[in-house]
């Protein structure tokens, strides 16, 4: 009787492992689709960037079956933690603020962020941070809400500016064209996509590109947004990651889509 306790209690944590070590075959992932060149929808209605095939890309390396939810960007965190989805790829900078609601996977892109005026306005040619802060005081800023670029507009200038918040990209480039503010700041990947348009061919980036390297709040590059219990599929996403990182098929991406490599290295 002995015996067939211990080997009935083997046989059960045999088949508990092999459960808990199964591969996930499915997974949801969340973006905001209005993020262009990062994510965002084509004149068709097709979600494309270079998250999107980033995230296409990791679904097929760790075998499984990938599908995209869009979700406002105010919302985005909030819905990972409901389960509308199983992980974000929406552009998202791996912050300490972050961190105490999700967690992150391995990095794979970093650029830093740019403020943008007119291209002959009175901030053209401004290189330092100091003269910047100066030329921007009493002005207005508009940026995307819920973002590290708010966040640092916030507490490095907010006694000295006014913000303006907007709920997507797009809708920030539309006041920038329009006058309805004196500049913006947002990452440099999405100025450049804007800057290459017809309406962006007036501005110009102005002062120095903003990192994490003298601004916290800017993070450590941009990883996938986790629930912070989900560890196998952290391990999954960040095998794939390293994988892309180690056959260059992740630099290839960001050149095709950014036009210069954001890639990171592996994180082991």
């Amino acid at each position: 009787m002995k015996t067939w306790i211990s080997m009935a209690g083997v046989a059960g944590l045999v088949l508990a492992a092999a459960q808990a070590n199964a591969q996930i075959d499915s997974i949801k992932l969340g973006t905001e689709g209005a993020y262009p060149p990062y994510n965002y929808y084509d004149a068709s209605g097709e979600l494309i960037g270079f998250e999107i095939d980033f995230g296409n890309e990791l679904c097929r390396r760790m075998e499984v079956e990938c599908e995209w939810v869009a979700q406002d960007w105010d919302g985005i965190i909030p819905a990972l933690l409901n389960g509308r989805y199983d992980a974000i790829i929406a552009g998202m900078s791996r912050t300490d603020e972050r961190r105490e609601q999700i967690a992150f996977s391995n990095g794979y892109t970093t650029t830093p962020a740019w403020f943008v005026s007119g291209a002959e306005s009175e901030f053209a040619g401004l290189e330092t941070y100091e003269e910047t802060v100066a030329a921007l005081e009493g002005k207005t800023i508009g940026v995307q809400t819920a973002t590290i670029h708010f966040n640092f507009l916030d507490q490095e200038m907010g006694d000295s500016v006014e913000i303006r918040l907007y709920d997507t990209q797009d809708n920030l480039n539309l006041d920038l064209v329009a006058g309805r503010v004196d500049a913006a700041l947002a990452d440099a990947t999405s100025w450049t996509a804007f800057l290459e348009t017809e309406d962006g061919a007036g501005f110009a980036q102005f002062g120095p590109g903003l990192t994490g390297v003298d601004f916290a709040v800017f993070g450590e590059g941009v990883g996938i947004g986790l629930r912070q219990d989900d560890e196998e599929l952290m391990a999954m996403f960040n095998e794939a990651i390293c994988s892309m990182v180690e056959d260059g098929t992740l630099e290839s991406m960001a050149v095709e889509w950014f036009g210069f490599d954001t890639s990171m290295p592996c994180e082991q």
